[in-house]
């Protein structure tokens, strides 16, 4: 007779469950449909960046003298704060126009002011335009003394050759995130609720198939999908509208092994809500619950920067937030495993907890 093996079943449970998600509408629109909506839309819409200039004080830049408080007086100048390190990332992403350094010059010296603007190479144009800003702010101050403006001012141009940090850069790694997050939540929820319910999973008991293997069959099956749809949508940004991938192959890679741990993760919720729903009405509104905040706090769509302090720390305790913020600099920033490292670990303190969680929640009947 021949041995039982549960290696066969595996395969056989993972085929039937890949074929499963494949044939569900749903499936389809959360895991591709849905984020390749968003990505197309803001693809087309381009880098439009407005009538502003967005600049920066630069580290060390005298910000006692007047020529500083009159620059913060020019609306077309939209000045952003931040340390030395956050105002190098924006500059180096292409967040701000330049960095303005005004240098203290001793008493009687000529000209008078001297500027250093660090710029975005990204942004020729209006770097430009800001110099010419810079000379106008002396003419409007005092016609008179404009007349001798090269004794009053001297501006100095350093290029900072970055990457074109485009829409598109920031877009994709967030639709990519909330993709795994829905498919981990809702597609796992659904699932094992409703092998339970039609009592497939009691019927597996009567047959040799180890419990687990029913679990990681299920996994595997979920995260080839997900791999799939993961592959078209970086395709997808990256030949249609130019998504960075600043190591090539080596970076692809490294995002989809990536989104196969985040994935891990978030289908903890999903076994979570599969054991504490009553009905399969449920499941949405439990679902929406996890996935909703993520969606629109953890900075999926803009920085979450730009939210009121107070809420900043909440937005930086969600999973999703740091998924996003890994994916962004292993694509843009071109940096492996070990820079991203805290996001990493964030990310799997969270699936011990989720996990340990649905351990005590999970139902097999």
């Amino acid at each position: 007779m021949e041995k039982y093996s549960n290696a066969r079943a595996m395969r056989a449970l993972i085929k039937a469950s890949l074929q499963a998600i494949l044939k569900s509408p749903s499936a389809i629109v959360f895991t591709i449909a849905f984020p390749l909506i968003f990505i197309l839309v803001f693809g087309f819409l381009g880098n439009g960046t407005g009538f502003h200039i967005r600049v920066a004080a630069a580290p060390g830049s005298d910000t006692t003298g007047g020529l500083y408080a009159i620059l913060h007086k020019v609306d077309v100048l939209k000045w952003v704060d931040g340390d030395s390190a956050s105002i190098n990332k924006m500059l180096k992403q292409g967040d701000i126009v330049a960095t303005i350094d005004i240098v203290k010059q001793p008493p009687g010296a000529k000209p008078a002011n001297k500027v250093v603007l660090n710029v975005a190479s990204t942004e020729p144009q209006k770097a430009e335009q800001l110099k010419r800003i810079l000379a106008g702010v002396v003419e409007s101050f005092d016609p008179e003394i404009a007349k001798r403006q090269e004794d009053l001012l001297s501006v100095e141009m350093h290029e900072a050759k970055v990457r074109d940090y485009k829409t598109i850069d920031f877009v994709l790694p967030g639709q990519l995130g909330f993709s795994l997050l829905a498919s981990g939540v809702f597609g796992t929820a659904f699932v094992f609720y409703n092998l339970r319910q039609t009592l497939v999973l009691k019927r597996f008991f009567a047959t040799p198939v180890r419990r687990d293997v029913i679990v990681i069959s299920e996994g595997i099956a979920r995260m080839l999908f997900q791999i799939i749809g993961s592959i078209i949508i970086l395709s997808i940004g990256h030949f249609a509208f130019g998504y960075t991938l600043c190591h090539g192959w080596v970076t692809f890679v490294q995002m989809l092994a990536l989104c196969c741990l985040a994935l891990l993760v978030f289908m903890g919720f999903g076994f979570i809500i599969s054991g504490v729903a009553k009905s399969e009405g449920a499941i949405p509104p439990f679902s929406n619950l996890i996935t909703l905040p993520q969606f629109l706090l953890a900075g999926t769509f803009f920085s979450i920067d730009n939210f009121p302090k107070w809420l900043q720390p909440f937005c930086k305790a969600l999973p999703l937030t740091y998924l996003n913020d890994a994916l962004r600099r292993i694509a843009f920033e071109g940096v492996g495993f070990w820079e991203v490292r805290v996001d990493i670990i964030v990310l799997l303190c969270w699936g011990v907890v989720v996990y340990a969680i649905a351990g005590k929640t999970f139902k097999w009947e």
